[in-house]
């Protein structure tokens, strides 16, 4: 299946000289979003994942679907405030500023194996700070993936230490 003509192109968005990839239109394919999921689950068949965590929010998407088909549970890593329970903080750079991500204190425990995907890896900063979240817990980080990567951005040299994987790249 041929998903890159259901990513559409927005400009300048979220801000002027930027090429956002919407996955909106992928999203609304039932037959798309079922292909995808079959890809990224199959980047991670037999690792014995038990925690699948997707970073706010269009990472909520395909990782709430990959740890119901992995039979894993499904962690979410949000930005400040918006969880309710006592959490771990981890700031990080972004191209024009920072940002923190939180994640639930008991959310992961020592020894849980941990696939962390996201819709898009661009700069790498905001999977990294979901590493150093996951890691200050003590799961074991078994597999990054992502939907799209955009490889000229270099964000898998931030994530060099694991298994990197990307449906697309661009």
């Amino acid at each position: 299946m041929e998903i890159e003509k259901y990513i559409r192109d927005v400009q300048d968005f979220p801000k002027r000289g930027v090429v956002f990839k919407d996955i909106t239109p992928l999203l609304s394919n039932a037959e798309a979003t079922s292909y995808c999921l079959e890809q990224l689950t199959g980047f991670c068949e037999n690792m014995a994942i038990n925690k699948v965590v997707g970073i706010e929010t269009r990472g909520f998407f395909f990782a709430t679907l990959m740890a119901q088909k992995l039979n894993a549970g499904f962690i979410p890593i949000r930005k400040p405030g918006k969880l309710p329970f006592d959490t771990l903080k981890q700031p990080y750079t972004l191209e024009y500023g920072m940002d923190t991500l939180e994640i639930h204190e008991d959310a992961i425990s020592k020894g849980d194996r941990v696939l962390l995907h996201d819709d898009v890896l661009a700069t790498g900063g905001t999977a990294r700070a979901a590493c150093n979240l996951i890691e200050k817990l003590g799961g074991e980080i078994v597999q990054c993936n992502f939907l799209i990567e955009i490889e000229f951005l270099k964000g898998a040299q931030k994530l060099n230490n694991y298994e990197v994987r990307s449906l697309l790249t661009y």
